[in-house]
């Protein structure tokens, strides 16, 4: 028997706390789970710095990334003996799904941030490089690998198998909503996907709902919305990853100012420089980025120390409400006021900003063209969501953003001058901001 087509002599079952079990059956799946590289994902939490704010909020990318496999698998379950369905493309949309999310690294999206990284680039890297998995997807034939790499970076010519991955209503939002609201406590994100997947059907470059599941597409979206704007953008969760991005900024400046650490950040040298290699990317977890935290609050720069001590105490900085579109002077006056108070503005007076676009119907030539969620009507036709939903016709199209201004109130009251520290307080409490 070919490797692809290998079964387990039983099926192997992960338990879990969304999706009850998830099921395994084939010895590529089972093999690819067992990578180092795939492992790694167990050191990097799905949510950030998200914990901090809600403390259930410890899962993993591991968690995440077999949730989205399960639910590829059984999507493919149901689209068996469908039209347009090639039963032939089952391993690869699986493997897809289960490896989207391998180059992630710590802290992700701020840890990108700071070093410049594209998460998505490494994990074309850990897929087409020499890896564990790797390896693996290549005894599935010569060009696996390429064809998984190809899908995850929606640029296989299979479109309805990249819809299944990466769309408005994908299996990893499908995963990542229900997981994040269970792990936060939150009842935002709950939907019920159980009649999703009833009501799915492939075509020939995409996957439709029929019309009939209209309802449930609809809850879906409005349970993401939700869940960005009460999780995801919280802005507790946004002062650590402040902190956490000026920690990254701080050290880097540090080592190129050729201070002496207490603690050489020798696995961030190549960050610091700008040459990854793979081998170093993939070494660097979330436990090694907590023990340079943990070091550094003895570091005698004292940015440096005090930053750290804030991480991993969760000593946040507070945040007002800021426009920085209107309010340019106000903000230009308090980096000349801090500057003054001997507290610099570029660690500890921060504008950050969040926004969303929950839900978009097809505009073509724009950066970001959203391929829109499509109804399969009675009569056989197809027709965008927003177009027969009121619901989603309110918020399509519609960008939300949210800035806040974030600093260390703490500091504000050890500011000797009373005049200077009244300005301070005045600028940032005192007018609506």
């Amino acid at each position: 028997m070919a490797y692809k087509d290998e079964q387990l002599h039983e099926e192997k079952v992960f338990k879990d706390p969304v999706h009850r079990y998830v099921h395994v059956r084939d010895r590529v799946i089972w093999d690819l789970i067992a990578t180092p590289e795939f492992q790694r994902l167990r050191r990097i939490k799905q949510l950030g710095t998200t914990n901090i704010t809600f403390h259930g909020a410890e899962h993993s990318r591991f968690n995440h990334s077999l949730g989205v496999y399960e639910i590829v698998r059984r999507i493919i379950n149901n689209f068996q003996g469908r039209t347009h369905w090639n039963n032939d493309q089952r391993l690869l949309c699986m493997c897809a799904a289960l490896l989207h999310d391998l180059g992630h690294g710590p802290f992700s999206h701020s840890f990108e941030k700071v070093f410049k990284l594209d998460h998505e680039h490494f994990t074309q890297q850990i897929i087409l490089g020499d890896t564990f998995v790797n390896k693996i997807l290549q005894r599935v034939s010569p060009g696996f690998a390429q064809e998984v790499a190809d899908v995850i970076a929606k640029t296989h010519p299979n479109k309805l198998v990249v819809s299944l991955i990466s769309s408005q209503i994908d299996a990893d939002r499908m995963d990542y909503l229900q997981r994040d609201a269970y792990f936060t406590g939150v009842s935002y994100g709950h939907f019920d996907m159980e009649r999703i997947l009833r009501v799915m059907r492939p075509i020939e470059d995409q996957v439709v709902i029929k019309s009939s599941g209209m309802h449930a597409v609809e809850d879906y979206i409005m349970s993401r919305y939700q869940m960005y704007w009460q999780v995801y953008f919280h802005p507790v969760t946004r002062s650590a990853e402040v902190i956490l991005t000026k920690i990254l900024h701080r050290a880097k400046h540090l080592y190129e100012s050729d201070y002496e650490f207490k603690l050489q950040p020798t696995h961030f040298l190549s960050f610091f420089t700008g040459n990854v290699s793979l081998a170093e990317y993939i070494k660097l977890d979330e436990s090694i980025v907590h023990y340079y935290f943990q070091a550094w609050q003895e570091e005698e720069d004292e940015i440096l120390s005090d930053l750290c001590e804030r991480f991993m105490n969760r000593r946040l900085f507070k945040y007002v409400e800021f426009n920085p579109n209107k309010q340019i002077s106000e903000l230009l006056r308090l980096i000349e006021l801090f500057k003054k108070a001997g507290i610099d503005p570029e660690y500890y007076l921060v504008v950050d900003s969040s926004s969303d676009l929950p839900y978009d119907f097809y505009r073509p030539g724009e950066e970001e063209e959203r391929l829109p969620i499509h109804l399969l009507m009675p009569n056989g036709y197809l027709k965008e969501l927003s177009r027969h939903s009121d619901i989603v016709e309110a918020i399509s199209g519609k960008k939300r953003t949210d800035h806040k201004l974030y600093f260390p109130k703490d500091f504000l009251f050890t500011i000797q001058d009373e005049q200077l520290a009244t300005e301070i307080t005045e600028i940032l409490y005192g007018k609506e901001m």
